[in-house]
């Protein structure tokens, strides 16, 4: 395969032009550091949305978990209210990472149960249950916000390494084990072929059930880790704090590459659209645009590649 034929290479590009187009409005002669800098760490929260989102859309059509943002929210408050409770260091930190990642699990898991067993679209099943999780949000936080612990907060918003944003090097490790599982284990070929069809797929023997079950899980317990490294980036968590990830992680994943009617996967093509959609919101809010502008012009992006993509698809 040629480079340009690559199904994240257009994707690259299109950062790239956009990170010179928002270069090119910025002030000061350090602005183009700054601004990959920025793009990198915001990034990374879209990257490891995305990545959760992509391993879900890759089952096929139809499968897509609208639950993200609550997630976050109560995973990012419950965890820093357990360690707002302990007296900081090493333990408080772990405890706080794995009541986060355990709390992506038991969300990840009522959401296949929804799908699974009362047999709910997996789209009416995750929204339905977001509210849910959004409320358990608000019933826990009651107002209050607090602060993570200070080693947190400096690890999320420091640069420790060649200049580059620790949740960069973060979300770059965990990227580079999803294309391992994707493209190199039984279980990313596993998620691939009932993207493709799911009926053969069963037929052949797979466990689609066992499976699904898997994606949404990880999915999930991707959605909570992002949420509690951005309560302790953004200095605690905030009830609306995820609200931008709905409509990102598909996004990401769409720009990306990842085909939106399953059975293929792009971890490269991720980084592409995070970077891309964090570039063309500076640009927009250069210009001076509201949220409104934003929102639209995200969704026309959508629309406009999954149009493009379906096109290719149906060529003899």
């Amino acid at each position: 395969m040629t480079l340009h034929r690559a199904p994240w290479f257009w994707a690259w590009v299109a950062a790239f032009a956009a990170f010179l187009a928002t270069w090119s409005m910025s002030a000061g002669g350090g602005g183009g550091a700054a601004l990959a800098v920025a793009a990198l760490t915001f990034g990374s929260f879209s990257v490891l949305t995305g990545l959760g989102q992509m391993l879900v859309i890759t089952m096929g059509p139809g499968n897509t978990d609208l639950s993200i943002p609550a997630t976050m929210t109560l995973a990012g408050t419950l965890s820093l209210k357990l360690m707002g409770g302990m007296d900081g260091g090493a333990v408080t930190v772990l405890a706080g990472l794995l009541s986060a990642l355990l709390i992506g699990m038991g969300v990840g898991i009522a959401n296949f149960a929804l799908i699974r067993l009362l047999r709910i679209p997996p789209i009416i099943a995750t929204l339905s249950a977001s509210f849910l999780y959004q409320s358990l949000a608000i019933w826990s936080n009651r107002g209050l916000r607090i602060k993570p612990p200070p080693a947190l907060a400096e690890f999320t918003t420091g640069r420790d390494l060649l200049g580059v944003p620790n949740l960069a090097w973060v979300a770059l490790a965990i990227s580079m084990g999803f294309w391992v599982l994707l493209n190199l284990s039984g279980f990313g070929r596993r998620v691939s072929a009932i993207g493709q069809n799911a009926r053969a797929a069963r037929l052949a023997g797979v466990p689609v059930a066992r499976v699904s079950a898997a994606t949404y899980v990880i999915c999930a317990m991707m959605a909570a880790l992002t949420g509690f490294l951005l309560a302790c980036f953004s200095g605690g968590a905030a009830l609306n704090m995820g609200a931008e990830f709905l409509l990102m992680s598909i996004a990401v994943t769409v720009i990306g590459g990842s085909s939106i009617a399953g059975g293929n996967s792009n971890v490269p093509g991720i980084w592409a659209g995070a970077l891309f959609m964090y570039l063309i919101v500076s640009m927009l809010n250069s210009y001076g645009l509201g949220a409104g502008v934003r929102l639209l012009s995200t969704g026309v992006i959508i629309i406009a590649i999954v149009a493009v993509a379906s096109g290719r698809k149906a060529k003899p």
